[in-house]
């Protein structure tokens, strides 16, 4: 069970706009981690590494810990067994699931139906559903290269937002640098959640398509994820102290 115990002093207030990724695969990590940042941080990203090391548990814990998830597993395949996937993450809890808008409006569909359709019977809020468009670890060389695509990554990101968007989902998972195209494609109501985020001291490992919190969130994001700098930092309370007060300059 995540127990969290609060007792640092908080200089800002929460914010949900910020998403802290819990990318461990121990458990007691995940404690230590969700515990220093509970006080000023509401909403969690758990992705394919700690959810294949702990299973479902670690999203109905951080729920009854009454944290909202960002369930990141991407799911990607043939629309029967993504609308499975994302009818069983309904059933756990999760707040917000990710599905590859690559996999087509048909897949899109189906899982936002199943998603719908779980909400109902079991009488929750429906989860927000957000389609992946192209991950921020690829630039433009590199997505041509390996796609041989007609068109540029940024145009590539839009078009997956307005497939996204006419199959029913609710948004999309977009590098900062596409938020402006989408926004003039799909509208002020849809919904971005930004990773490839890095404050301006951070590393930017193999993230190449990025910005800083209060760019992202200027740019236009609803949601920024941020992972690594907080969560690898010597002081993760004052790493995620310093972003939040960056995002609400």
């Amino acid at each position: 069970m995540l127990v969290i115990i609060w007792n640092q002093k908080l200089t800002v207030r929460m914010d949900n706009r910020l998403i802290v990724a819990l990318d461990f695969d121990d458990l007691g990590q995940v404690t230590q981690t969700v515990r220093e940042l509970s006080g000023f941080v509401s909403w969690f990203k758990v992705g394919k590494q700690l959810f294949t090391s702990t299973g479902p548990c670690i999203v109905e814990q951080l729920c009854g810990a009454e944290k909202s998830v960002f369930l990141d597993l991407k799911f990607h395949d043939i629309p029967n067994t993504v609308g499975g996937a994302v009818a069983s993450a309904v059933a756990i809890g999760a707040n917000m699931i990710n599905i590859h808008a690559s996999g087509g409006i048909e897949m899109m569909k189906t899982a936002n139906r199943s998603a719908e359709e779980v909400s109902d019977k079991l009488g929750i809020s429906k989860p927000k559903l957000l389609g992946v468009t192209v991950l921020t670890s690829m630039n433009q060389a590199t997505f041509q290269g390996d796609f041989a695509s007609s068109r540029t990554l940024s145009e590539q990101v839009a078009y997956l937002a307005v497939c996204a968007q006419e199959a029913g989902l609710d948004g999309v998972v977009a590098s900062p640098l596409e938020i402006e195209i989408i926004r003039k494609r799909c509208g002020a109501r849809f919904w971005i959640v930004t990773p490839g985020v890095r404050p301006k001291s951070s590393s930017l490992g193999d993230q190449k398509r990025v910005m800083t919190p209060r760019e992202a969130i200027d740019a236009g994001a609803n949601q920024i994820v941020v992972g690594r700098p907080i969560t690898q930092a010597v002081d993760s309370f004052q790493a995620t102290e310093l972003i939040l007060e960056e995002i609400n300059k």
